[in-house]
């Protein structure tokens, strides 16, 4: 059975150097570069991802080996799990990404709030900007 598949597009990104970016390249392996298609913004020193119409969102796909605890941890990072007050800023939702060999479905945080007045990342790659 393969790993689940988490897709990452912002400060979690292999190109980025956060704490948590750094533990999550320690638990995760790179399957290869990804996107989904949405529209990305910027909501403060960090991105949010939403999906629908518009370009591609450029990201990472993740395999996770331990996706349960893995996930548990980006859950309360992402301030999403039961424990976080609501409204929540994002939820954990399972989409179809292009992977590096064709579509596939994987974990991917979604912005949960409406984007209007956030400036949008026009390239759809926060590494970009």
């Amino acid at each position: 059975m393969s790993a689940p598949l988490l897709f990452v597009y912002g400060t979690l990104r292999a190109g980025f150097d956060g704490q948590m970016a750094r533990r999550l390249w320690a638990e995760a392996r790179l399957v290869g570069p990804a996107s989904i298609g949405g529209a990305l913004y910027r909501v403060a020193d960090y991105p949010g991802f939403v999906p629908g119409a518009g370009g591609p969102v450029a990201g990472d796909l993740l395999a996770l080996e331990d996706a349960d605890a893995t996930l548990a941890w980006l859950d309360r990072y992402e301030e999403c799990d039961p424990l976080s007050p609501a409204p929540h800023e994002y939820r954990r939702a399972r989409m179809v990404v292009e992977g590096p060999t064709g579509p596939v479905e994987a974990w991917v945080y979604v912005y949960a709030r409406d984007p209007a007045g956030l400036a949008r990342i026009e390239s759809g790659d926060y590494l970009c900007g």
